[in-house]
């Protein structure tokens, strides 16, 4: 979230797309509901189901999954078109004038730089021109054609209300009428938000969704200001401190990535991330990268990480691919891995096509589950009926279950969608022999260590040489461990501009990542945490909650990263002369001798205004950008590309171009290429969700989620089920290219057949949380129907748009 839960409430509109946020996230609901009671707020929903959401919507507007990008675009189309743009926000706070190097080019659905046997892009065009003095060519009036403004709308220009009707399935009227509330927004005083969740992630292009949907709010200058921003609704809580921590198999903590294996030297990989300042007088702030991770390392290592060996840097792996999760099934499957730990994962029900995992799962020597709970993950190998037919005599892999407690039985902190993070004491011991997952990690390195101790290793340093300096070694401590994620300082800490000056005694915690340095003085696990747990005590366990501002700013409650910020790029929500555009949601503006308001200023406090430094300091242009330059695998525009498995067969924006029908970097596997499904076979577009009922997998355990849900289902609206000859309560097989599953019918209106290029397509809702483990009826994995194919960026699978045939049992 670049704002926070409390914040909805301050929108004069909100458009929920890939979101369901009434039924998945029903307490942070609340502050819509606040915003429509007391700001008269219009409410939109944007979804394949007239869902929970959408029953207490002023406007909902019908899409066919997988073409979010299409509708935004068309969005986006709307607002260049008809002059319904922040005008002085684009200007001034965004890339609109820079200029894009003569060799960029995008043609038949495909930027430049394309290599179709490689299916990735060499991106060396997707630049700025760079002028003589280093800087970026801009042209303030807007009128070079190659500026990102000429260009963005040009790649747009396509994307009409009718093409919108034709591809979405959404008719134009209700897709205008979207465009026309939305668009009240761009007036200085309004504000609008943007909701999303898994409905937007879970694509094979998610990413570029996301960032199409920033850029509508860059449009409407509703990034930075309160009531605004780009909201992303997580699943539960802990998914976001698992990306903070750098839990991703391509990342560290904070946000890092970790070193590819053309970076063999550390001068080349802290290079290409220090960031040095693309125009005059701005910020940068990734030119502190070395900051941040030195600190790190002499977090891990300690003595061992010095200014000699490069901080440890040849400890770290250097990456030839993204071992993600498709990645990790691949390897299973090729016999390429022997073993595997899946720590708070159910991978046989959250990984994609369950066919392709068990015959994974089924070729390690060993599998680790740690888990409070009894999963199919841990009981994979056993035949449970229709639900998991196995034969355990073929499957030779060692399990061994290693239960842990939950979070309601520890101490620690988790971090909400908001960067909230909230300290909770335990309210339960564990039963039985449960541990804590610190215990059974840390039981495990001090054995493995002792190991290399006593028996060597081709590499042993990393492993021996790793800093555990807690009170128990066998059982670190949580508050331990935020300390250490915080940081301390390891030598006294001084002012830069005056070296006599000590801001951090030796020894001491850090009050913010602004006192991180570079040459080994400091240790932080995780820069963005910094100042979580100061010597002023733990921060995330403040239980202030006064709101002085009266827009829920309650500062005093918990800790938000960064330095406490509850309002990402808040030098956003004011003028260039530091003027906030509505003082009424004033978040900071400049008082003549430094910026200071009802938020923690993302910007440098003693920064005038008429430097012209722009709001967006983490970017080395110091604005936002429309243009994603090389940040993006597809492209630095988004552009609509079908699922991969489509009803339509083509992309009717590049329909004579079968490399563009669907995303042309993805990732995808040659096995799985013959694994996906047509549609004069599998003629049914089908999606999954949540319901209110239930919490992922977790609640089919507890009996009094299992009584008020406690039977598999899937949606059909009455169009298909009367064309199938099914009434509600039959018993239907949906199958796909991959298996099938067999589940009761709910016969809705909330779902309706669309028009897509002429043609009718069928939409169904397939629930994800049943299993054959729990309290409620066994029912089949979702994902035994679902194609193992991930978004070009982050890997993440395609779960919310696939084909599938539907047939009364």
């Amino acid at each position: 979230m670049t704002n926070h839960w409390v914040d909805i409430k301050n929108a004069d509109v909100i458009l929920v797309m890939g979101g369901n946020a009434a039924e998945a996230h029903p307490c942070g609901f609340k502050w819509v509901v606040e915003a429509k009671a007391h700001r008269g707020a219009r409410l939109i929903v944007v979804d394949p189901r007239f869902n929970r959401t959408a029953s207490v919507a002023d406007f909902y507007a019908p899409i066919r999954t997988g073409t979010d990008i299409a509708f935004l675009g068309g969005v986006i189309h709307y607002l260049i078109e008809n002059d319904k743009i922040q005008h002085e926000y684009v200007r001034n706070y965004t890339d609109f004038s820079f200029v894009i190097r003569d060799d960029f080019a995008f043609a038949d659905g495909l930027y430049s730089g394309y290599d179709a046997e490689a299916r990735t892009y060499d991106k060396t065009s997707w630049e700025y021109e760079i002028g003589a003095d280093g800087y970026v060519k801009t042209d303030p009036t807007l009128s070079h054609p190659r500026c990102v403004y000429r260009l963005l709308k040009a790649h747009y220009s396509r994307y009409t209300a009718e093409m919108v009707e034709s591809i979405c399935g959404t008719p134009r009227t209700k897709f205008m009428e979207v465009c026309e509330m939305l668009a009240t927004t761009s007036a200085p005083d309004k504000a609008g938000t943007l909701l999303y969740a898994l409905g937007w992630t879970h694509h094979s292009v998610g990413a570029q969704i996301i960032r199409a949907g920033a850029m509508v709010q860059l449009l409407l200058g509703n990034i930075g200001i309160s009531g605004g921003g780009v909201n992303a609704l997580r699943g539960h809580s802990n998914i976001q401190g698992l990306t903070d921590l750098g839990l991703l198999s391509d990342m560290l903590p904070g946000y890092m990535t970790m070193p590819r294996e053309s970076e063999q030297k550390y001068e080349d990989y802290a290079t290409a991330r220090t960031l040095e300042p693309l125009r005059p007088n701005q910020l940068s702030y990734y030119k502190n990268f070395p900051s941040f991770f030195v600190s790190l390392m002499k977090a891990w290592w300690g003595d061992a990480a010095n200014a000699e060996n490069d901080w440890a840097y040849s400890y770290l792996p250097k990456l030839d691919k993204t071992y993600d999760i498709l990645q990790a099934v691949e390897l299973m499957n090729e016999g390429k891995m022997n073993g595997y730990i899946c720590q708070g994962f159910n991978i046989i029900a959250s990984a994609p096509d369950k066919a392709k995992v068990i015959a994974g799962l089924s070729k390690l020597k060993w599998l680790i589950i740690m888990d409070p709970l009894a999963t199919e993950t841990s009981e994979f190998w056993k035949n449970y009926g229709p639900f998991n037919d196995v034969d355990p005599a073929h499957i030779q892999t060692e399990v061994f279950r290693l239960p842990t407690s939950c979070f309601a039985e520890e101490n620690g902190a988790v971090v909400s969608s908001s960067r909230v993070l909230q300290w909770h004491w335990k309210g339960a011991e564990p039963p039985g022999e449960a541990k804590s997952d610190i215990d059974i990690m840390s039981g495990i390195f001090s054995r493995v260590r002792e190991m290399y101790r006593t028996s060597g290793g081709a590499f042993p340093d990393p492993i021996l040489n790793l800093t555990w300096p807690y009170d128990n070694p066998e059982s670190p401590r949580p508050d331990e461990l935020a300390r250490e994620y915080n940081g301390r300082a390891i030598a006294p800490v001084t002012d830069p501009s005056n070296k006599e000056k000590v801001l951090v005694k030796a020894g001491q915690q850090l009050a913010a990542f602004s006192q991180l340095r570079a040459d080994g003085s400091t240790a932080s696990g995780c820069w963005i945490f910094c100042g979580s747990w100061t010597e002023q005590g733990n921060q995330m366990a403040r239980r202030d909650n006064s709101d002085p501002t009266g827009i829920g700013q309650t500062l005093g409650w918990a800790w938000a990263w960064p330095e406490n910020r509850r309002v990402l790029y808040n030098r956003a929500s004011c003028d260039v002369s530091g003027r906030p555009f509505d003082p009424s949601r004033k978040l900071i503006s400049w008082d003549g001798k430094a910026w200071s308001g009802d938020d923690v200023p993302d910007f440098k406090a003693d920064e005038p205004p008429e430097l012209g430094m722009g709001p967006f300091i983490m970017n080395p242009e110091g604005v936002a950008r429309f243009f994603a330059r090389g940040a993006m695998n597809e492209g630095p525009f988004p552009e609509h590309y079908e699922p991969f498995e489509t009803p339509l067969g083509y992309n009717p924006l590049h329909p004579d171009n079968p490399a563009a029908t669907s995303n042309p970097v993805a990732r995808i596997f040659p096995s799985d290429r013959k694994k996906f499904g047509k549609a004069d076979e599998f003629p049914h577009t089908a999606t999954t969700y949540r319901l209110t009922e239930h919490f992922h997998f977790w609640t089919k355990h507890a009996r009094l989620n299992a009584i008020i849900q406690p039977q598999q289902f899937v949606e059909i609206g009455e169009d298909l089920a009367k064309s199938i000859d099914v009434v509600a309560g039959d018993r239907v097989k949906v199958s796909s290219k991959r298996g099938h599953i067999i589940a009761v019918a709910v016969v809705t209106k909330r779902i309706k057949p669309l028009i897509i290029e002429g043609k009718k397509v069928q939409t169904v809702g397939i629930p994800l949380h049943w299993g054959f483990k729990g309290l409620a009826e066994p029912g089949y994995l979702t994902n035994t129907l679902t194609p193992s194919v991930g978004d070009g960026n982050t890997q993440t699978p395609e779960f919310k748009s696939f084909l599938v045939k539907v047939e009364k049992v």
